[in-house]
């Protein structure tokens, strides 16, 4: 995968309840259940899984009380929780220890397919050219740039090297060193200074997602060490080039205040700039795309606010925009005087804007604060506005036509009446060519506000990951960059398709025939199928096998899942998956609601009081790949990762034979448990996302589906690998060891053998490792899958 650049100016703009089935199977003992359970065809280890202590604790919510025994878990202080994973890891390596040889064998597979070096082309920013590059045999990338000398002169490029030498790399920042000096790293934020002097970044280096501020100056190569703030997450530096704003956490890691430290005064104190009381809502501070504004956005998952400072004379205070409005988010950017906000405010005070849909408003400086904004764009029939990005002479938006994402740049200044209201249709949009086959579209980083290039990372679960630059002003595109795969049989083969244009001119045929995208869509088979769920929607399904080892009817497969946050669920190349596609394996994933769509009503429709809905939609699409003769249905396994974990476990819960493996990494299942505790971090924050359970009709919808709560009881679930962190701060440890030590108490006790759970004792809920650290985690989790499904 392409690496990405941590060098971004500003992140994206966007970041009736039922009973349970109930089970067949009659309520007999376990012990006699077990001799009638369906059996696995792999062995298991000769002892017993590790059996936890019970200590008696009582919940109680709106006048219903219930134990949870596996509460102490919470408690990660506690030496028994660590003896007790310590002895869960013992089991799961005793489990797989007879797939070490496969484990080996597929991760020299997968390390095989990588390029030596991994590279990412040089971007330019003023007078330099930025890149990464992860060196060989090395887990992690190194930022570095050199000097333009096509653009900055050779009088200038003369001096710069009369003052730093004759050196043509600058190493900025060696991920590699920091793993090695402390055995884990985790960089968040990187910020370069306007004048290109310091990099300020923020680093992690226990998992905790504690993150540290450093600064260094680039000049000296040193970093201040005076300089260092813990728990930092975002920055933003001010047009000087010296005046750094940050923000920092509270306890919950909830990023609630705003500092501003002045570079070169080291006897002057970080200045407070902003704080918000209100713990539901979030604190991001970014700058505007030419540095003219620095925005103070507070924002909860629902509404936000902006303040802006300006960033000539960052120590005049700040001012607000508008005063929040529970449903209204908007996001400004700055051009000429004018300002472009991306909202979904109300365009008229009589018309519903229940649905969330953005349009884009402009407003000059002065009048920012004033009710009404006039209103430029609004999307058309079957078009959504998701981003935007602002240039010197072109708006780029990021927006879903017609259920496919897309980009398309429109020219600036946009010449319409004032308060007149026009669609995207009416201004001439240049629709980025893409490949006709659905794949995801990631901008870059795009840091320099005069350039009429866009550059974007295209890609697609049979495309590797390909840098496309884009012309705006010429309306052309070119390939700069596409990713290697190594020692696979025959070479890259050309994507002779369908190119998609908007304007078929005669520069973009010429274009087209010199840049042809190439993908592997000769080998592997990928289609979009469209499932009916349980109430008659329509649930995307994305099936990816390989045309050669296929078997209908027969293949073992694998269902990806998420769900939540109006996240999209991750359909890029994986060189990774090309060990189980060989091997006959069929991948598939379902967009179930609560994760993205076409527009906000995909996640409304799947969060808060309809969260059963994703539950549904994902039983659904299982179903659909076994009645179909995609998958075997002995041989079907599902995947979900963090809140995607939710979906799945309620899934097995509801329909326990339908999957006959599962992998739940880093899993969110005591939903209820968790979110009645509002000092957990980010409990608060998710309210909005999955309800408030100190609400009885919330807590009712939530009880209904929550995993840990629902498990069925006696009866023969599907085997399991569960993954935790111990360091997780977003979903803690104890949700995977709470989960599996109820499964293995109350269901069928032979199959829950098979249930094993594999705990990192020092990283956080982004694992750790680079790219050969990952490559071993996916050797394991694909081993697993081997094992416990291939002869099934």
């Amino acid at each position: 995968m392409a690496l990405a650049s941590l060098l971004n100016t500003k992140c994206s703009i966007k970041a009736y309840t039922f009973p349970l089935c109930v089970s067949l199977i009659p309520n007999i003992s376990s012990s006699l259940f077990s001799s009638l359970c369906r059996g696995h065809p792999f062995s298991s280890p000769p002892g017993a899984p590790p059996v936890p202590k019970k200590v008696p604790f009582t919940v109680t919510a709106h006048g219903r009380t219930w134990q949870d025994p596996y509460h102490w878990m919470s408690d990660t202080n506690d030496h028994d929780l660590s003896e007790y994973l310590s002895r869960e890891n013992s089991y799961a390596e005793s489990f797989m220890a007879d797939t070490h040889h496969l484990q080996r064998k597929l991760f020299c597979e997968m390390t095989s397919r990588m390029p030596t070096t991994i590279s990412t082309p040089p971007e330019r920013w003023g007078p330099w050219l930025y890149y990464q590059y992860i060196p060989e045999g090395k887990e992690y990338p190194v930022l570095c740039r050199k000097l333009d000398t096509e653009r900055s002169g050779w009088v200038n490029t003369f001096l710069h090297y009369a003052r730093r030498g004759f050196e043509s790399e600058e190493c900025l920042l060696d991920w590699n060193q920091i793993a090695e000096q402390y055995g884990y790293v985790h960089v968040g934020t990187c910020r370069i200074s306007p004048d290109h002097n310091f990099l300020a970044y923020t680093l992690d280096i226990t998992g905790h997602e504690r993150f540290m501020l450093q600064i260094k100056d680039l000049r000296s190569g040193c970093t201040i060490s005076k300089l260092a703030v813990d728990g930092v997450v975002s920055l933003a530096w001010a047009q000087d080039g010296n005046t750094l704003f940050y923000t920092v956490s509270d306890d919950n890691q909830r990023p609630y205040r705003v500092l501003c430290r002045k570079l070169g005064f080291h006897d002057m104190e970080d200045v407070p700039v902003f704080t918000e009381s209100d713990s539901s809502y979030c604190v991001d501070i970014t700058s505007t795309k030419d540095g003219k504004f620095i925005t103070v956005n507070s924002n909860s998952r629902t509404s936000s606010e902006i303040y802006l400072i300006d960033a000539a004379n960052p120590l005049d205070g700040l001012c607000r925009i508008r005063e929040r409005v529970h449903g209204v988010q908007y996001f400004v950017e700055h051009h000429y005087g004018l300002f472009y906000v991306l909202t979904n405010a109300p365009l008229t005070e009589n018309k519903d804007f229940s649905d969330g849909n953005y349009y884009l408003a402009t407003s000059r400086v002065e009048d920012i604060q004033l009710a009404n904004w006039q209103n430029v764009i609004v999307p058309g029939e079957d078009i959504s506005i998701q981003d935007m990005d602002i240039f010197h002479g072109h708006l780029v938006l990021s927006i879903n036509k017609k259920g496919s994402p897309t980009f398309c740049s429109i020219k600036l200044p946009i010449n319409v009446g004032y308060k007149e209201q026009v669609e995207i249709e009416n201004l001439n949009p240049w629709y980025f060519p893409l490949p006709a086959n659905p794949c995801s579209v990631i901008p870059g980083s795009n840091h320099d506000f005069m350039s009429s290039v866009y550059r974007v990372v295209v890609s697609s679960l049979v495309m590797p990951d390909m840098i496309v630059d884009y012309d705006m002003s010429r309306h052309l595109y070119s390939i700069v960059q596409q990713d290697e795969v190594r020692n696979v049989s025959g070479n890259l083969p050309a994507y002779n398709l369908d190119t998609v244009f908007s304007q078929k001119d005669e520069e973009n045929i010429q274009n087209f025939e010199s840049q042809r995208w190439k993908d592997f869509s000769s080998i592997y088979h990928c289609e979009r199928k469209e499932v009916v769920s349980r109430d008659g929607v329509r649930i995307p399904l994305t099936i990816l096998c390989s045309q050669k080892s296929w078997q209908k009817g027969l293949s073992p497969g694998v269902l990806h899942g998420y769900g939540a946050y109006g996240e999209t669920l991750e359909k890029s190349w994986c060189a990774d998956h090309m060990s189980l596609l060989d091997r006959g394996w069929v991948l598939a994933f379902a967009d179930v609601r609560g994760g993205g769509g076409g527009d906000s009503s995909w996640h409304k429709s799947g969060s808060g009081l309809h969260k059963k809905n994703s539950v549904y939609d994902f039983g659904s699409c299982a179903k659909y790949l076994v009645d179909e003769g995609y998958v075997h249905r002995d041989r079907l396994g599902a995947i979900g990762y963090s809140a995607g974990c939710l979906v799945v476990g309620a899934t097995i819960n509801m329909y326990p034979t339908l999957f006959c493996a599962a992998i739940l990494k880093v899993p969110f299942l005591d939903i209820c448990n968790t979110l009645l505790d509002p000092n957990l971090p980010l409990t608060l924050l998710d309210y909005e996302e999955f309800g408030n359970p100190w609400i009885q009709s919330q807590f009712e919808s939530i009880l209904s589906y929550s995993p840990y709560d629902n498990i069925t009881r006696d009866t023969c679930y599907p085997s399991m690998l569960i993954t935790a962190s111990f360091n997780d701060s977003r979903v803690g440890v104890w949700e995977a060891a709470k989960w599996v030590a109820q499964v293995r108490e109350s269901t069928c006790s032979e199959c829950s053998r098979a249930v094993i759970l594999k705990t990192n004792m020092t990283g956080g809920h982004f694992g750790e490792g680079g790219r050969y650290g990952q490559c071993e985690e996916t050797a394991y989790d694909y081993a697993f899958l081997m094992k416990v499904l291939s002869n099934a």
